[in-house]
């Protein structure tokens, strides 16, 4: 049995492994049937066993005769019998023995017609119920043409005077015009609004409370004016309306968003309707009602006087008329017949144009000479292409974004076309013809019962699924299908996924003539061959074209885009069908669903599955179809991006981008950035467009290396995950799955055969999740050879800079690094060829303690081995291999073979990016806030001939901590003598400023031990598994295989052995007896040990050692731990005050944490119930725990964000090609030395501001300034601990200028 079979029938075997007694889950069609069917061991004769089937017979005879008798009672006309093969009956239980039967046949024939009688009364039930429910869905397709009719428009309301007074204005419509009533509704608002004003927010109750359900009515009236659905939105606004619990719920913009539908058709009956129901609300019109109703007048003509009066009622109101024109976003057309409706009134009126901003100065003093006047010395790089070609380049990206998806060739091994091959494909195309049919079938029928419920006046997801077209969808439906894993996905993630797809397809956009022209001009600034008037950043330029902003689009509720998902995913399960004889070939050929919906455990929730049939995906498998499907926003752009202007306008050309990535569903970033004023923003907006602007391109030579690993057997070792077959194979002898059957297999057997079985089923989803990753990595890499490409760029709410492309980026691992280069090159210069030599011996990770020249020399030294890997990297010495980082280090050394090669070195022109890191980056900025000398020395912001390693001096303080408790017989210090590293203490240090806790830094911990495959060599121990050596690495692997982290190729080797020499997996812990388990402290000389498994000590010393770590921390930075502590009190006294902490970066970027209680939403019916936790609903109270140790870290990357942004935009008025992996600065190897003179420069220059101190000032101005809570006590203890700010210490932020190991 091959691995991928086993696996996709694994977890019926892992069910059948439940002990005996246990409550287990029903079995999956198809799997393990027979386990679960009662069996009995049977020691009848063969006489007695045919008396049995005689039995059986005259039982089933007697059945048939009396369904006949009972059809031709009811009148049927004819009845036709088909003719059954009899069976053997199963021996279920209650049923008689034979020899029983046969004594008391007269007693048991009126047993046996009661019960059938019975049986055939309940068959008659469930006919008439499905008669019913025909005659039911034959109704609905009556109604279909006819239900828009019936929607309501006349209003419902619930005052008696309006009511009456409505009624009496629609009997008398001839003599009463409609435009006149409006008139009189508009005076009479503001005096119904002045007794009710007060009263609104008592009987509303809390605006919190219905939010949620707001935003769902928001979505659903904004969806139903873009599909063209303005009646159905009108008939649910009435419904609301006309109940008081529902009213609650409509706002101002809801009532508006319908007049604004009904004004663009003229339709000015209706729209009268809504402002009665706005007055019977209690609502004042705004200017967006007025504009409204004017727009309808224009529309219709309509006389003078009623517009006059409309205009004197909005000036009682005190709305400025000019305000119609400049405050309403309002379309060319809208705009038009506004001003012809208030030209009949008003004939001199001239709109006002549109106010001319006032020049926006950016305040941040770091931003000053940025945004100063244009110095002639700065120099504004450009892009390496003409004008021409980058015209090209828009219209292939256009046409992609158009398209909404690309399709790229798979990098998979290409199949021989046999016979079956040809076959498999020649069937999927057949399947996905038919399942075309079934899924439009199938959408018409939803659409028709969504509308059936819109028009009952629910919230339907009828104009949810009207967004677009039947034939997008079922494009859609069909890549997910094809996607689909093996194994399946979670029903909850595969909502989430399909409800995000359609939300992004329908806001694009469609302007691009406009676009284009535009776009034109902004390339000017770019290309090599063009001249602007003056040298700008791309966002200036951008403005000054006069671009209008786009129009923002709120995003949908969570639970808006996790029902849509649902509902289709189950369109798919219902058409999605295949022939059984694919499964079976023997059997019939009726159809059999294509997926399966199970439920599976996942840690400990029990969560449902859509899983695939195994045979579609073996027949997938056959096909081998080599095409992948991407979305155009998951790709890297194939021009420059567009400049970001906005917090939602920028990137892509069509499809907008939020500034700001965040939860779907969450808008308090997005709200806090809209109310920011947009000159405070400048900073990030013109460093995320510098990011993006750097054109990348692929490197051809470790490309074709990489897939040469790929498409044989991989190499984990090296990062290129093994395919599916080599996958764990299932146990085999004793510890078979199939032994679980047997009765004398007892309850603890099936236990451990159970968690080895789960922990292969774990690896085997790890593999094919890395595998997948790597797929798309190497596909998007190969379509993307030999052309020049671009990465947008957005944040998330600390002001981290992502690439908006998931899939292909720089933030990769190492391979995804190595496999992109500068698109621009640069000569290397006098200095270049060094650099690279520098930063290749930095990849390998062997020189952290020397000097910058002592690395040089090490180059020089290792030369022949440098270029023996350029030449020969898989046939050769491999000692690139060998490397830290080695497919980096492999593709430094081919640019270094390059250049020393080259006729003139100087002159080499270099596309490889050199990296400068910071030196524990955290820690750096912890100690130029508390100008704590000790600290700042640790991490290089110190001049030192040396670098320093702060990971290493907290080793050697662990290693004495180590030594003095070994000293008083603490075994497990013991134990660790020898094991203690750099390596083992440099993930949890790096991470512990950024708010890792002791269990996080525990498992931190625990990994790197279990990686130390001789930790601990304890006499007797057993070896965990097979060992063997690497066939593309060399050198040997660790037992244990790709869980250790060594190379495996193949990963499991042989079949495993006896289940006791399995390989752990990093995530099973070692198990102490249960005495000493209740002791995690230091064990002392008490505590004797058994003699433990070889893994035994991991989960004790990784206890120990993290707390070691936190202590030795605690020594040697002691300024850092009272600025933690201090930020970890406010944000837990802020969060007490029921505020979620707020803060506003030094380059102005508002910052806003989204942790809040958990907020169970619930989506019932279909499939199965979905329940999710919705953590960043504001109107939940603040989550303190997650708020108070969120705080610390996310300020501090609040702050490396604002250093690598201002270095950013130094570097770009400096020509320079800059980009980052957050503090890790890539440049091209001529510009390193001015790069990190920029990057010192702007690390003084961002600490040199009162940092905390400003912080201080401001969450006291946001928390503790207002006077209806300053009487509380949580406000009165936040203020005095924002008053008492850290005292700093007395280091000299001015030596971190002359400090060469700072960044290096």
């Amino acid at each position: 049995m091959s691995a991928v079979r086993w696996g996709r029938g694994a977890a019926g075997f892992g069910r059948a492994l439940w002990p005996a007694g246990s409550p287990g889950l029903l079995a999956e069609e198809g799997a393990l049937g027979g386990v679960w069917s009662r069996k009995r061991s049977s020691t009848a004769s063969p006489c007695e066993q045919d008396r049995r089937k005689d039995w059986g017979h005259a039982e089933l005879l007697e059945v048939l005769k009396a369904r006949v008798r009972q059809l031709q009672a009811e009148g049927v006309a004819e009845v036709t019998v088909k003719r059954v093969a009899v069976a053997r009956a199963p021996e279920a239980g209650g049923a008689q023995p034979p020899r029983q039967a046969q004594a008391g046949a007269k007693g048991a024939a009126a047993t046996l017609s009661s019960r059938w009688a019975q049986k055939l009364d309940s068959d008659q039930q469930l006919m008439e119920k499905r008669k019913q429910r025909l005659e039911g869905k034959l109704q609905k397709r009556v109604e279909k043409g006819a239900w828009q009719k019936q929607l309501r428009l006349e209003p419902r309301l619930l005052s008696r005077k309006l009511a009456s007074q409505l009624q009496h204005w629609e009997q008398g419509a001839p003599r009463s015009p409609w435009e006149e009533q409006l008139a009189q509704l508009l005076q009479e608002a503001p005096h119904r609004l002045s007794s009710e004003a007060a009263a609104a927010p008592a009987d509303r109750g809390p605006e919190s409370r219905l939010e949620g359900q707001r935003q769902r009515l928001l979505s659903f009236f904004e969806c139903c004016l873009l599909t063209g659905h303005l009646p159905l939105a009108h008939h649910v606004l009435v419904t609301h309306h006309s109940k008081s619990q529902q009213q609650r719920l409509l706002t101002l913009s809801m009532y508006n968003m319908v007049m604004l539908g009904w004004a663009r058709q003229g339709s000015f009956k209706e729209l009268t309707y809504v402002f009665f129901m706005l007055k019977d609300a209690g609502l004042a019109p705004d200017l967006q009602s007025y504009a409204a109703a004017l727009q309808c007048m224009g529309r219709l003509d309509q006389d003078a006087g009623t517009i006059r009066r409309c205009l004197k009622q909005m000036a009682q109101d005190g709305l400025q008329l000019q305000g119609l024109f400049t405050a309403v976003p309002l379309s060319a057309e809208e705009r038009a017949e506004l001003l012809r409706a208030v030209r009949k009134a008003k004939p001199t009126f001239t709109p006002p144009r549109p106010p001319v901003p006032p020049p926006q100065v950016n305040t941040s003093p770091l931003l000053r000479e940025i945004y100063a006047k244009q110095d002639p010395a700065v120099s504004y790089p450009r892009l390496h292409l003409s004008l021409k070609e980058l015209q090209g380049l828009f219209q292939q990206q256009l046409r992609v974004e158009m398209a909404t998806t690309i399709t790229v060739e798979s990098v998979e091994k290409v199949p021989l076309l046999t016979k079956e091959v040809l076959h498999a494909r020649k069937t999927l195309a057949g399947l996905r013809t038919r399942w075309r049919t079934a899924l439009y079938r199938e959408l018409q029928e939803t659409k028709e019962s969504e509308a059936h419920a819109a028009r009952e006046g629910r919230l339907s997801l009828f104009p949810y699924l009207c967004l677009l077209s039947e034939k997008e969808i079922v494009r859609v439906l069909l890549q997910t299908l094809q996607a689909l894993p093996a194994q399946g996905e979670s029903l909850l993630f595969l909502a989430h996924e399909l409800g995000l797809r359609v939300f992004k397809r329908k806001q694009l956009r469609n302007e691009v003539q406009e676009l284009e022209q535009r776009y034109s001009k902004y390339l000017h600034l770019l290309a090599s061959d063009t001249q602007v008037a003056e040298p700008c950043l791309p966002r200036q330029h951008w403005e000054a074209l006069g671009v209008p902003e786009a129009p923002h689009e709120q995003p949908w509720p969570m639970s808006v885009v996790v029902q849509l998902g649902k509902q289709l995913a189950e369109v798919l399960v219902r058409a999605a069908q295949m022939p059984s004889s694919l499964a079976a070939p023997r059997s019939p050929g009726t159809l059999i669903p294509v997926l399966y919906h199970v439920y599976s455990f996942r840690s400990f929730r029990q969560i449902g599955i859509l899983k695939p049939h195994p045979a579609f995906t073996q027949l997938l498998e056959t096909a081998a179809e080599r095409t992948l499907t991407f979305e155009s926003t998951d790709v890297p752009m194939l021009c420059p991006p567009l400049p970001w202007t906005s917090p939602h306008s920028g990137a892509f050309l069509l499809s907008p981008t939020k500034m700001m990535r965040s939860v779907e569903g969450s808008q308090q970033h997005q709200l806090l950035l809209e109310r920011c004023p947009p000159a405070e923003l400048h900073g990030a907006l013109d460093a995320l467009t510098q990011l993006g602007n750097c054109a990348w391109r692929v490197n051809g030579r470790v490309l074709d290396l990489v897939l040469e690993l790929f498409t044989d057997k991989g190499c984990p070792r090296l990062g290129v995950p093994a395919p599916p077959s080599e996958a764990p194979r299932p146990p085999e002898g004793r510890q078979a799955p199939k032994r679980c059957l047997l009765p004398e297999v007892s309850p603890a057997e099936k236990a451990e055969m159970r968690r080895e079985l789960a922990r292969r089923l774990k690896v085997a989803r790890e593999m094919q999740s890395l595998r997948a990753d790597a797929l798309y990595r190497l596909s998007l890499a190969q379509h993307l050879r030999h052309r020049v490409f671009w990465l947008p760029h957005n944040m998330d709410f600390r002001g981290r800079t992502y690439p908006c492309s998931p899939h292909f980026n720089h933030l990769g691992s190492d391979l995804a690094r190595a496999l992109l280069e500068f698109a621009q090159g640069r000569p290397l210069g006098p200095h270049g060829l060094n650099w690279l030599k520098i930063h290749l011996v930095n990849l390998t990770g062997l020189k952290k303690r020397e000097s910058l020249q002592a690395r040089r020399d090490y180059a020089d030294e290792l030369m022949e081995d440098i270029l023996d890997s350029a030449d020969r990297p898989m046939t050769g010495r491999k000692w690139w291999m060998e490397a830290d980082e080695p497919w980096q280090a492999l593709a430094c050394c081919m640019e270094v073979a390059r250049a020393v090669r080259a006729p003139d070195p100087t002159a080499y022109v270099s596309h490889f990016p050199v990296h400068q890191d910071g030196s524990c980056n955290g820690l750096q900025h912890y100690a130029a806030l508390g100008r704590d000398s000790v600290g700042a020395a640790s991490v290089n912001l110190l001049p030192s001939d040396l670098p320093q390693d702060v990971y290493s001096e907290v080793a050697a303080q662990v290693e004495v901590f180590r030594r003095q408790d070994a000293e008083q017989g603490v075994q497990v210090a013991q134990v660790l003598e020898g094991f203690i590293s750099r390596k083992v203490v440099k993930q949890t240090v790096m991470t512990v400023v950024y708010g890792v806790t002791r269990y996080g830094g525990r498992l931190q911990i625990e990994k790197r031990l279990r990686e130390i495959h001789d930790f601990p060599q304890v006499r007797g121990a057993e070896t965990p598994g097979p060992a063997g050596r690497c066939p593309v690495a060399g050198g040997h692997w660790a037992a244990g295989g790709p869980d250790t982290g060594s190379c495996l190729c193949p990963p499991w080797g042989p079949p495993a052995g006896p289940m006791g020499a399995s390989p752990p997996p990093q995530s099973a812990r070692g198990h102490w007896p249960r005495a000493i388990r209740r002791s995690r402290g230091n064990l002392g000389p008490a505590h004797a040990l058994p003699s433990p498994s070889p893994q035994d000590f991991v989960w004790e010393a990784s206890h120990y050692l993290v707390r070691q770590v936190f202590n030795s921390l605690q020594e040697m930075f002691s300024g850092t731990r009272s600025i933690q502590r201090w930020l970890t009190e406010s944000a837990r006294l802020i969060s007490h005050t029921g505020s979620a902490v707020e803060w506003v970066t030094p380059l102005g970027i508002p910052i806003i944490q989204p942790y809040h209680r958990d907020s169970k939403v619930m989506i019932k019916g279909g499939l199965q119930s979905l329940t999710f936790s919705s953590s960043v609903d504001t109107s939940q109270k603040p989550n303190t725990l997650k708020q108070k140790n969120g705080f610390p870290p996310n300020f501090i990357h609040s702050l490396d964000s604002s250093h690598m942004m201002l270095t950013a935009l130094h570097c770009y008025r400096k020509g320079l090609t800059f980009v980052s992996v957050h503090d890790c600065f890539w440049t091209h190897a001529a510009d390193v030395a001015v790069m990190n003179q920029v990057c010192r420069e702007q690390f003084v220059r961002l600490h040199s501001q009162p940092i905390l101190h400003n912080l201080s000032r401001f969450l006291i101005e946001r928390f503790c300034s207002d006077p209806r809570t300053s009487k509380s006590i949580w406000v009165s203890r936040l203020t005095d601990t924002l008053l008492s700010v850290p005292k700093t210490g007395t280091f000299n932020l001015e030596q971190v200028k002359h400090s060469t190991y700072f960044f290096s």
